[in-house]
């Protein structure tokens, strides 16, 4: 619409200009002959019934001022004239362009010898309704076609709102439903191309994640054996470090294959009806029984539908990770397992997770805290123990429920939770 209304804009002044400069240039000459015939009719002194005759056979007005005449073939259009209906009498301007011109400029005004001025101007039409119906059905024609033209370029683009909505789907690594080709035209054959392209993708994902779930499976052979054979060593500080060596590998091939599992999003989980209120409660009481881990819970939530091996994770390495940067409180004797409703941007939602007491974390490293193998150095060191998946592990765990982990700074401590809206349980 806006290209439309810039090339009539520009075609409507190009013309204009141009019949300016050289169409007036013949048209001031042979226009003045004309009036100089017309004034030759009217007659010198001029003459009321020729001025009358002429306005009948011609779409035109003629008015006589003079000592001894006063005449106007169309004294209704000077009554307008008078109550500034119209334009203002002889002596009026028009603009065209830049220029002004006036009735005796254009040589529309002639003398006559006894002192009379006859001026000449063409006659205003017969007002019409059929006119104006004309012109609103003219302008309504436009507005019409250009309803159809809009429509048209919406119909013709309309494959770019499935291939971006598909490409979001893609980037989120949900290769299962591919654009729809609808088009045999340049836009089918680009949804076609990124099909192929997410087809290919996909496949180097399930290779990687094939690979990667291979070489952890056969890692845990040897390292189980590591272990057997560290545990039949005499006690001594090297033993202690092997044992803690294995035990963080271990833990990094968990890791590994459970980030692996949870790649897949929502089918990786087993969901079921489950009290997360008791099942805190059983966590504290089973896992958790030497800290002195403090309990906020909601029971009003009462039973959803969740993975509660993925929940228990979730919070095992919350609490682990509360634990470990904790400052004094490194037992986590100052940390709290909550879970509350709280008001989200589209409506109510639940959190679920840990707050401890510790120093936080500088804002500049909050926001990649959920990445893997990520660790600020400030608050996250191999000395403290981890391997950097606890965090990242948590944020897939979320992700497949379909919420996220929220981690903020709770001055005094860090609070880490999965934040979502729950699905009730069935039945």
């Amino acid at each position: 619409m806006l290209v439309g209304a810039c090339t009539a804009a520009v075609f409507l002044y190009g013309t204009q200009r141009a019949l300016q400069g050289g169409w007036q240039a013949f048209a001031r000459p042979l226009l003045a002959d004309y009036v100089d015939r017309l004034a030759a009719e009217v007659g010198s002194p001029p003459s009321e019934a020729r001025a009358q005759a002429l306005a009948e056979r011609l779409p035109i007005r003629v008015r006589i001022e003079g000592p001894a005449v006063h005449f106007d073939t169309h004294p209704e259009e000077a009554e307008r004239d008078r109550s500034g209906d119209e334009a203002r009498q002889d002596g009026r301007r028009w603009r065209n362009g830049e220029r002004t011109f006036d009735a005796e400029g254009w040589g529309l005004t002639r003398a006559t010898a006894d002192g009379h001025r006859v001026l000449f101007s063409l006659a205003r039409p017969a007002e019409s309704w059929r006119a104006r119906g004309i012109g609103w059905i003219t302008l309504g024609a436009l507005l019409v076609l250009t309803l159809l033209a809009y429509a048209a370029v919406r119909k013709l683009l309309r494959p770019l709102e499935d291939i971006t909505v598909a490409v979001e789907r893609f980037g989120r690594g949900e290769f299962g439903q591919p654009i729809a080709v609808q088009r045999q035209d340049e836009l089918g054959d680009l949804a076609t191309r990124i099909n192929h392209m997410a087809s290919s993708l996909h496949g180097m994902l399930d290779a990687k994640r094939a690979l990667l779930l291979a070489i952890s499976h056969e890692l845990r052979s040897p390292l189980t054996r590591a272990r057997l054979n560290a545990e039949l060593l005499g006690e001594s500080p090297e033993r202690q470090a092997l044992l803690r060596d294995l035990g963080e590998m271990r833990e990094l091939i968990t890791g590994l294959l459970e980030s692996e599992r949870l790649g897949e999003g929502h089918a990786a989980l087993q969901r079921e009806p489950t009290d997360l209120a008791a099942l805190a409660r059983d966590l504290q009481a089973t896992a958790f029984a030497d800290l002195n881990l403090g309990l906020e819970l909601d029971e009003s939530l009462g039973t959803v539908d969740v993975d509660p091996m993925r929940v228990r994770l979730l919070l095992r390495n919350l609490v682990e990770n509360a634990r470990r940067h904790g400052g004094e409180t490194s037992d986590a004797g100052g940390a709290t397992l909550f879970l509350r409703r709280e008001e989200g941007v589209t409506g109510p939602v639940w959190a679920l997770g840990v707050r401890d007491r510790g120093p936080g974390v500088d804002e500049a490293h909050l926001g990649r805290l959920g990445e893997a193998f990520y660790r600020p150095d400030s608050a996250r060191t191999r000395n403290a123990g981890g391997v950097g998946l606890g965090l990242h592990l948590c944020r897939l765990i979320a992700l497949a429920h379909g919420g996220e982990l929220r981690l903020r700074n709770a001055r005094p401590g860090l609070e880490v939770a999965m934040v979502w809206v729950p699905s009730a349980a069935p039945g």
